[in-house]
């Protein structure tokens, strides 16, 4: 924790889990407790589990300007959120390359606040702004509570009227406990699940009351590794460990496309002036490689680093790995060469396992993606 500059309200909770609180983003997250991953993992996917993501950097934007600042700098079109509603949104620089991540929030008219990614989004918005009428506020007051899985609407529906009407990707001003928070309907693990913003001072109230009130459901406290295993099963990717940050090229600087990414998706339909717009335009077509699945044989998971091979060569690179014991299947994201990210390519994994492998389409889990976006 010798990076560490931002305090958990929740550090306490998570040492007393078992958490020796490992740096991430410049605050000590919980990435381990003395549970089971395995049993934290099927409490997300079966009952619903509560984790602290307040490591994630929140910033507000506010003012006359704010709007054009973030249409500018991320892909998704700004003027379409109103308040109450969000976005997944990617932020490139003027070579076209991925930066960072983020979901933008509209609270006002005037007033955003965006939730960034650990890479250098936020620092680029900052020196963006200069020279604008917008106001830019690191807040580290707001603190991030994330519960996930399909019992959450349950839980929260006895205590947040309305709840059950809250589409994907909206928020509300509520009440919770008693306390004031903002609810997200946003997560990171390809189930139903909320996102509960509230003040460092009542974080712990928060969360104390509900693992206290959802014992009876199962709830439980979850560790940010267990979000690795649910965002490969899920297609979700983490700046900078499916990177060329992570996983440099040998003759050029670190960066991939949004084609590279499977991330195209996130330039609005029709928008053409963003930040790296050209680049990325004319970076289609020319991918070096694709995200991809692999579905591994036998009951053990990979590990990040795992080499895949075809015909004689090596074809791709491991970046996340799990097994789950729900669908018992090994599963893993991997950077490989185009022409062999193809559904059912056959492949050896060579590393910490030595096994046969397919190449496989993702999202393995929910590919309608329609457990996050259930209505009711």
């Amino acid at each position: 924790m010798a990076n560490s500059w931002r305090i958990s309200a929740l550090a306490d909770r998570h040492r007393a889990l078992g958490s020796k609180l490992e740096d991430w983003s410049g605050m000590g997250t919980a990435w381990t407790y003395d549970s089971d991953l395995a049993d934290e993992h099927e409490a997300i996917r079966t009952r619903a589990g509560l984790m602290d993501v307040s490591g994630l950097k929140k910033v507000h934007y506010v003012g006359p300007h704010a709007e054009s600042l973030l249409d500018y700098a991320t892909t998704r079109d700004i003027s379409k959120l109103y308040p109450g509603k969000s976005v997944y949104a990617a932020l490139l620089n003027e070579a076209g390359k991925f930066v960072d991540d983020c979901i933008v929030y509209r609270t006002g008219p005037n007033a955003f606040m965006v939730v960034h990614g650990s890479g250098s989004g936020h620092e680029m918005l900052v020196r963006l702004a200069t020279g604008r009428q917008v106001a830019v506020l690191f807040d580290d007051d707001l603190h991030d509570l994330s519960l996930q899985g399909p019992l959450a609407v349950d839980f929260l529906a006895e205590h947040v009227p309305g709840i059950r009407d809250l589409p994907y990707f909206h928020h509300l001003q509520t009440k919770l406990f008693g306390r004031p928070v903002m609810i997200s309907r946003t997560g990171y693990t390809g189930e139903r699940g909320y996102e509960i913003f509230c003040k460092a001072a009542d974080a712990p109230l928060i969360w104390d009351t509900i693992l206290e009130q959802g014992k009876d459901m199962g709830i439980i406290p979850c560790a940010f590794t267990a979000l690795d295993w649910l965002r490969v099963e899920s297609y979700l990717l983490f700046f900078p460990y499916d990177n060329s940050e992570m996983y440099p090229f040998a003759d050029q600087p670190a960066g991939d496309t949004l084609w590279e990414l499977g991330l195209d998706f996130t330039v609005s339909p029709g928008k053409t002036e963003f930040r790296g717009a050209t680049e990325h335009r004319r970076l289609q077509g020319k991918e070096r490689f694709k995200i991809f699945g692999v579905l591994l044989e036998g009951q053990q998971a990979a590990q990040a680093g795992d080499t895949l091979w075809a015909d004689g060569k090596q074809v791709g690179m491991i970046t996340c790995a799990m097994y789950s014991r729900l669908s018992d299947r090994s599963m893993a994201i991997a950077r490989m060469d185009v022409p062999y990210a193809e559904q059912g390519c056959p492949l050896e994994v060579k590393g910490s396992l030595n096994v046969m492998a397919i190449a496989h389409t993702m999202p393995f889990d929910d590919p309608e993606k329609s457990k996050r976006t259930a209505k009711g």
